[in-house]
Parts: structure tokens; C-alpha cells; sequence
């Protein structure tokens, strides 16, 4: 399992009865996790002295208890900051365990740049070492976008949601990363790709979190068994020829890792690289126990580092 356990800002403090206790910053909610199938005693004083929880409704969705939380606040990842505020079905706008795919993109990128630097590899127009080419689908609020961006990468972000690519640039300006090469895009990730196929433009690194269903804007259905492999294959299209990683995130219930694994060792097969898929979790502070959070698969060329 890769566990994100950098953390400062943020940590699971206990699990019990389908629910999680976390700190966010300075403040404590209760949020549910279908995870969560064990009823050990609930020791720690949060469990009472939360700011906020989320209660379920057995018909679908929830409602906030609040207690005594902010509409907004801000938490600190390594040189990030990003903005949270409680929304519809129990999220804050981030997800702490993509943190471990962010610092394993960025290491890629770190290293890339570094190899170009050394082989002087430049761009003709520019004279400039060639820069290295992300594009982030369904990037949500744009943890991953951040985090490549701060390594040096040139990254394109593309979210359905105008409110997302919104949230994520205020997270961009509150890291000090507004100047740096980032295209925001509000797009169907679908049409956004076979775009860039006919348009001839390429990219070196890959980032996927696709849902496990939802509808596009004019009511196509996205359902993550049915359209992942297509469209994972139809990214290939936009694949540099000298790619350097491909990573997919999947909070699909009962898709295994090893079908990620599976999945990107043959769609991407023509580049001759290995992938290499587990569980991501987050570390329980009372406990000593990981909590699993979804499945990552990540893709490299053939001599690459996983």
C-alpha cells in the first residue's frame, strides 16, 4: 500500500461504526467511510468535541452538523495551500491521500527536468530546456495539478465543474504558483482528449481520477467499468513519443488494483514500460492502522523508477 503519511495539516485520528474523526488544521470533523466496518470503542475526546460531522440519510445524500466551523480555511501540504469549505455528499474539497501520487508525479517531473537540463535538451523557439508536458483530467480542485506545476511542469488542468477549475485556481494563487505555465480548462475530458488528437498536441505525463459514474454536459453517461479502457487508450493518442508516466486513481468499489495494473500494461503495451498498481491510504494516529482510500495503477517506460 502507498501511504500518504507526510502530512502536517491533516491526519485520521480514529475510525469506528462507518465513520472517520480527521483534523483538518485546527478543526475536527466526522465524516462517514463505507470503509469503515468495525465498532472499536470510541476513546478519543474528538469523537464528542467535534466542529462539525456528517450525517448520512438512509434515502441518499446527508445534511452538516455544525458546531462551530467556518464557511472557509486553509491547510498546508509540503509549499501547497489549499482552500476547504463543507459541500454537498461530505467533502471539503481535498483529498488527503492523493497526496502520495502527488509527491511520486512530482518526483517524475523533478527528475525529468533534471535529465533534459544535463542532455541540454531544448525547446528551438526558445532556447530553453524543453518543458515537460502534464495534463490533469478531472482534476477536480487541482491538488495534482499544484504539486506538477511547483515541480516545473507545464500542466493543463480539465474539469467538467466551472466551480472546481475555479476552486483550483484560488488554491494555485494562495501557493504563489499563478505564474506559472498553467492552462484551466472547463471541458468534458472525453472531448477535451479527441481535441487534442486532432489538433496534433502531446503530452509526456498523464493524471486521471475519473469517477465511477456521472454524466456529461449533455447528458452522456460515464460509468468507470464501461469507459475507463476506451478512453485510457484513446489518451495514448495524445502520448508523447518519449512519455514518462501515466497515472490513474480509481475510488470504484470491487475494481482491484491489479485491474489498473492490467489496464495500462496493455493499452499502453506499444511503449514498452511496466506498471505497477496498490491500494493508497491514509495512516490512523490512535490506532497505529492504515485506512485504504481507492487504488492508484502508475505507468513508466522501461528503466524508469516506479
Amino acid at each position: 500500500m502507498w501511504i500518504a503519511d507526510q502530512w502536517k495539516d491533516y491526519e485520521v485520528l480514529d475510525t469506528s461504526e462507518g465513520e472517520k474523526l480527521e483534523r483538518w488544521g485546527s478543526y475536527l470533523l466526522i465524516r462517514p467511510d463505507p470503509q469503515v466496518i468495525w465498532d472499536t470503542e470510541k476513546k478519543d475526546p474528538g469523537w464528542r468535541k467535534f466542529n462539525a460531522r456528517y450525517h448520512r440519510s438512509h434515502s441518499g445524500g446527508g445534511d452538516w452538523e455544525f458546531r462551530d466551523l467556518p464557511e472557509q480555511w486553509t491547510i498546508g501540504y509540503r509549499n501547497l495551500t489549499f482552500h476547504l469549505k463543507p459541500f454537498s455528499f461530505k467533502h471539503t474539497g481535498l483529498f488527503p491521500e492523493q497526496a502520495v501520487n502527488w509527491d511520486w508525479c512530482a518526483e517524475q517531473i523533478r527528475s525529468e527536468i533534471k535529465r533534459r537540463e544535463q542532455a541540454g535538451d531544448t525547446d528551438p523557439g526558445t532556447g530553453k530546456v524543453r518543458p515537460v508536458k502534464v495534463l490533469n483530467l478531472f482534476a477536480y480542485t487541482g491538488g495534482a495539478t499544484l504539486s506538477a506545476a511547483a515541480a516545473g511542469a507545464a500542466v493543463t488542468h480539465v474539469d467538467a465543474s466551472k466551480g472546481m477549475v475555479g476552486w483550483a485556481k484560488e488554491n494555485a494563487a494562495s501557493s504563489g504558483l499563478s505564474d506559472r505555465p498553467v492552462r484551466w480548462l472547463v471541458d468534458d475530458c472525453t472531448k477535451f482528449v479527441e481535441r487534442e488528437i486532432r489538433r496534433g498536441h502531446h503530452y509526456d505525463g498523464i493524471i486521471m481520477d475519473p469517477p465511477s459514474y456521472g454524466r456529461g454536459p449533455k447528458g452522456e453517461i460515464w460509468k468507470m467499468e464501461d469507459n475507463i479502457y476506451p478512453f485510457i487508450r484513446l489518451c495514448t493518442e495524445i502520448f508523447s513519443e518519449k512519455p514518462l508516466f501515466f497515472l490513474i486513481n480509481s475510488y470504484t468499489t470491487g475494481l482491484a488494483p491489479s485491474v489498473l495494473t492490467y489496464m495500462l500494461e496493455t493499452a499502453l503495451a506499444d511503449w514498452h514500460g511496466h506498471a505497477v498498481s496498490s491500494e493508497i491510504g491514509l495512516p490512523v494516529r490512535d490506532t497505529g492502522l492504515v485506512l485504504p482510500c481507492g487504488s492508484t495503477g502508475r505507468w513508466t517506460p522501461s528503466g524508469a523508477g516506479d
